[in-house]
């Protein structure tokens, strides 16, 4: 009798989609409690049953789907978005230690990273880039990577991290430009400059969006 050939272990399943509420009302049960103002993560992929379980402050716990679904939360938008926007690094990093998209795209077709490159906050730019999965070169819906938002702007410091991390500065968006045209200082025209020079341009593999990656209702 011959040995049945052993199956190669199932993949483990994809996490789903966080979702992030911010409580309006104070809550509590034998599981879990949050306070006004807090900020609750809750997948997507959920057990069917009359609870959800959500995260909140390091802990976890099941929550009546009433509760998440009525006056007690509210949907926080593009919440690692948001908080790349404003330079609010523990915000940034709360949402990623609770599982949020790195690379989640807005309605623009923008990553977390794009909003930190445009808006010159080199921290976050700087802690975005130091996630394995990280999308350095992802397009938005204009075309535009995160090193065009940099150039754009005239954020030098920003524009050199992403360089140095491997972005492609040959990259076109839908206009057909590059970082290098559309930057607005003679610092970022240099620096780029200089890494084009360097590095030739490889095919042209523009990254819109990202196949693992849905945009935010």
């Amino acid at each position: 009798m011959t040995d049945r050939p052993q199956l190669p272990p199932r993949p483990a399943p994809k996490p789903g989609r966080i979702k992030v509420f911010r409580a309006i009302t104070d809550f509590e049960n034998e599981e879990i409690s949050f306070t006004e103002g807090d900020f609750i993560y809750v997948s997507e992929t959920q057990p069917i049953s009359e609870r959800f379980v959500v995260k909140c402050k390091g802990k976890s716990g099941r929550v009546e789907k009433a509760k998440i679904n009525n006056d007690s939360v509210v949907p926080v938008e593009n919440a690692l978005h948001e908080a790349a926007r404003r330079g609010n690094l523990p915000f940034l990093d709360e949402c990623l230690q609770n599982e949020v998209s790195v690379n989640s795209l807005d309605k623009s077709g923008s990553t977390p990273l794009h909003w930190a490159a445009h808006g010159g906050h080199v921290a976050i730019v700087e802690y975005l880039l130091s996630k394995p999965n990280i999308s350095i070169s992802s397009q938005n819906k204009m075309g535009d990577t995160p090193l065009h938002a940099a150039s754009w702007k005239g954020h030098v410091e920003c524009a050199k991290l992403l360089v140095e991390a491997g972005a492609n500065t040959h990259v076109r968006n839908t206009e057909k430009e590059t970082a290098y045209d559309i930057a607005t200082t003679p610092e970022v025209k240099a620096l780029l400059a200089t890494t084009m020079r360097n590095v030739p341009a490889a095919d042209e593999d523009n990254e819109y969006g990202s196949s693992e990656e849905e945009e935010e209702d």
